[in-house]
């Protein structure tokens, strides 16, 4: 697939085998949808990893809910006894594990890091929930 600019093509065109399509502003969220979409039973786990704090989400897109929400910020994960942010992280994870027990899911659809990298607070947030089975190590 080829994307050519400037060269008299109009940008949004895509030429591909030898063909010229349009792709819309509107159906490129569609096309994520259709590959990443979380269920009720099987949700989608979305992960941001600021250079400070950690943000873990559970999202069902077909009921447009979300099942989840932790992040190395709050005050019952910080507290009792206080922790550094990586150990606050793996807090967050098992509170996830917690939570998918109580809401009787098993696994999750995909799991999106945000293109981050796998740094400290992210390890131990991934080694947290890889003991329920959600990761595969």
């Amino acid at each position: 697939m080829f994307v050519l600019c400037g060269l008299g093509v109009a940008p949004g065109r895509v030429i591909s085998a030898g063909s010229i399509s349009v792709l819309s502003d509107s159906s490129r969220p569609n096309k994520f949808f259709e590959q990443f979409n979380g269920t009720p039973t099987k949700p989608r786990l979305s992960v941001f990893c600021s250079e400070k704090q950690l943000y873990a989400t559970l999202i069902d897109d077909q009921n447009k809910k979300c099942l989840f929400y932790g992040s190395t910020l709050r005050k019952s994960v910080r507290d009792n006894p206080a922790c550094t942010t990586i150990e606050a992280a793996e807090r967050v994870g098992e509170e996830l594990v917690k939570t998918c027990v109580d809401l009787n899911i098993n696994e999750i659809s995909s799991y999106d890091r945000n293109g981050f990298a796998r740094g400290e607070k992210m390890q131990a947030f991934e080694i947290a929930i890889s003991r329920h089975g959600f990761l595969s190590r």
